[in-house]
């Protein structure tokens, strides 16, 4: 059996394993909303740079986090971490309850490891704590959410056809919650909420790309089977979401485009636009054979829902530069070109031919 077919053939059989489990009622209502892929939560420097979703660009090494089908076009064997630039700006309760709120803390780390046609990351998926308490000082609320995710991608193709790639995701998350709700009473603090639960889930994604001369199409479905298992509240499914996108790609120049909504539910969709701009040299003795490689890119792009009035659309401008097979990559992101609330993304690797 060729290798597409296997990999392909995996993913059925890990779906249809999870088809018996029934949607019951949400699990704690804090993190009723899950919808973790959306482009705010973009883990790599290079996706962001180029309009917030990459499905059809291999030149990152956190490519598979949008489509495991990428990882077919790497040979090589690489390690690369991402973070974003830790800001001081306060959460209240409010803005918590958006979910978008729920997965953007600046101080996450992500990894991943690379090897041929295959690849391993972690992320802190959710990382949020606030204690607070009212304007009179009688009543105070204490929230604690951390959520992990490790992901194994895997890839394939089929030689007899070449142009087409197939890729899985298989995701382990695990996490916890913890919320209390005091009112001070006199000199007692009176308990009226609490809840601390564990949770565990299960998610997969599936992803394809076609490549046909200067032209690449592809497409993901996201957590289309997924479950969070709590300990004391209903399990759930995640969110599930799928994308498309195309590239088209010129000697040092490439432009794409792409959308994602979500499925079976309100769509949500965002659009999203981007160029690269690549410029490659070498440097060293090339008749001893020890000259190195390198590159400087440009990225820019934009992502919005309805494109209506800048303050809808998300601007995005990034650049990376690689030596050999070290890179460093950084992007910055702002709705309605407002700079001073830009979020920062750096993104460190090497590969190891």
């Amino acid at each position: 059996m060729h290798r597409m077919c296997v990999i392909l053939w995996t993913g059925l059989l890990f779906w249809l394993g999870a088809l018996w489990l029934n949607a019951l009622s949400i699990n704690p209502n804090w993190v009723q909303d899950y919808d973790y892929h959306t482009p705010e939560n973009a883990i790599s420097a290079v996706t962001v740079g180029m309009g917030g979703l990459n499905l059809t660009n291999a030149g990152d090494y956190f490519g598979f986090h949008d489509n495991p089908a990428l990882l077919q076009a790497f040979n090589g064997s690489a390690a690369a971490t991402s973070f974003i630039v830790k800001s001081g700006e306060p959460l209240t309760f409010s803005e918590l309850l958006s979910a978008r709120s729920l997965l953007k803390d600046k101080q996450f780390l992500y990894f991943s490891v690379i090897t041929k046609k295959s690849g391993w990351s972690y992320q802190p998926v959710a990382n949020v704590h606030i204690s607070t308490w009212d304007a009179s000082h009688t009543n105070s609320e204490y929230f604690d959410y951390q959520l992990d995710k490790l992901q194994l991608s895997v890839a394939a193709s089929d030689e007899n056809y070449s142009s087409l790639a197939g890729g899985l995701n298989i995701k382990y998350l695990t996490g916890r919650l913890v919320y209390l709700k005091e009112r001070l009473q006199g000199s007692n603090l009176i308990r009226e909420s609490f809840i601390d639960d564990k949770v565990k889930g299960l998610s997969s994604d599936l992803g394809f790309t076609w490549t046909e001369g200067q032209y690449v199409w592809g497409a993901t479905f996201y957590d289309y089977l997924s479950r969070m298992w709590w300990e004391n509240y209903d399990s759930k499914s995640l969110k599930r979401r799928a994308s498309f996108g195309f590239q088209y790609n010129m000697d040092n120049l490439a432009l794409l485009a792409a959308l994602q909504g979500r499925i079976s539910s309100d769509p949500g969709t965002t659009y999203h636009f981007g160029l690269i701009k690549n410029w490659s040299w070498k440097t060293g003795n090339s008749t001893e054979g020890n000259q190195a490689e390198q590159n400087l890119l440009i990225r820019m792009g934009l992502y919005s829902k309805n494109f209506d009035g800048t303050k809808n659309i998300n601007y995005t401008f990034g650049s990376g530069y690689n030596y050999n097979l070290f890179r460093v990559d950084f992007s910055l992101t702002n709705s309605g070109m407002q700079l001073k609330e830009s979020q920062y993304l750096f993104t460190v690797g090497a590969g190891i031919q």
